[in-house]
């Protein structure tokens, strides 16, 4: 499959404008159920604020996933079942911004949404490696976007980012498509949330972020298997973060799936940070990483290997750093 520019560009218009729209009702109808997260110790706003508006951008990105899985036979599977994970995994958060649930319950939701991607995988021949990784990953990085959705802006834009990343990877097909939608609908949706939250994503926004950036590593078929390692440049600051503070917590026997405020953007953020400059941060380190592998597109793959594994090494080596010294201590405006 393939999009002209104009086509392309079109459609990431109309996925911004629906996005916007769609986030502006959602806020609306979250003020009229007050689906209000309210200021706590466990949080890290000041102000009451509607939650829920990442139904947005699942209103927009599953249709585009069933519309492409009709148009690219090859990788039907992926975008079929795909979609059908990313409506699970946004339903569950949807009922949870609503009454709360289990979080037993969520894993297990999950976990059946990133099974159903992964058997998109082998059904359009992946080799079962492959399919074990996505499913790992499917159900890691739900998590992880839950985890790091606290602040304003820096949940929706890492996706951004993350998915113009993986783009400039894949270079063309349906999967670029995808790509492309998923970073307008974000788009759409950081204007009411960024730098000044109106809405929050909630937990039904959050997580298909985490799923549906996912669903763009499974869809990355053209890469060769050392390219996996690429695409997870990008992903690395939320990987560390959240995979850091998990094990800190867990380590010091906290009870680590509640709400917390202890991963390294929070305590910034209490070191008296805005909000803006720590999602910037992010964003930097991010961005650094994707013209990194840009420029390992083409390299040998021991080179590749040695540069994921540096480039990780010094996210963690910068993680504990900033943990060891008073958050004061550190100022980044």
């Amino acid at each position: 499959m393939q999009l002209s520019t104009t086509a392309l560009s079109s459609l990431c218009v109309g996925a911004f404008l629906a996005a916007l729209t769609l986030t502006a009702l959602a806020r609306r109808y979250a003020l009229w159920r007050q689906l209000v997260d309210a200021p706590g110790e466990r949080r890290s706003h000041q102000v009451a604020t509607p939650r829920g508006g990442g139904i947005a951008i699942v209103v927009v990105i599953v249709p585009a996933m069933l519309w492409l899985a009709r148009v690219e036979p090859e990788t039907a599977p992926v975008y079929l079942l795909g979609a059908w994970g990313l409506a699970l995994v946004a339903g569950i958060g949807w009922i949870d911004d609503h009454r709360g649930l289990s979080p037993w319950g969520r894993l297990l939701v999950h976990v059946l949404a990133a099974a159903l991607l992964a058997a998109g995988m082998m059904w359009s021949g992946q080799p079962p490696w492959r399919a074990l990784v996505v499913f790992a990953l499917a159900l890691g990085l739900v998590n992880v976007w839950n985890f790091m959705d606290g602040i304003n802006g820096i949940a929706a834009s890492q996706a951004v980012l993350v998915a113009l990343g993986i783009a400039l990877l894949v270079t063309s097909g349906a999967a670029l498509v995808l790509c492309c939608v998923l970073a307008a609908a974000c788009l759409g949706f950081l204007p009411l949330n960024f730098p000044n939250a109106r809405i929050f994503l909630g937990d039904v926004g959050s997580g298909a972020l985490g799923y549906a950036t996912a669903c763009l590593v499974a869809l990355a078929a053209t890469l060769p298997p050392v390219g996996l390692l690429l695409v997870a440049l990008p992903l690395s600051a939320f990987l560390i973060d959240a995979t850091l503070t998990l094990l800190s917590r867990i380590i010091r026997g906290e009870r680590w799936w509640t709400p917390h405020v202890q991963h390294m953007y929070q305590r910034w953020v209490q070191a008296g940070h805005s909000h803006a400059v720590v999602t910037l941060a992010y964003a930097a380190w991010t961005l650094l990483s994707i013209l990194v592998a840009i420029r390992l597109a083409r390299a040998p793959q021991p080179v590749i290997i040695g540069a994921f594994a540096t480039w990780y090494v010094l996210g963690v080596a910068i993680w504990l750093m900033f943990r060891a010294r008073p958050p004061g201590a550190v100022r980044l405006s």
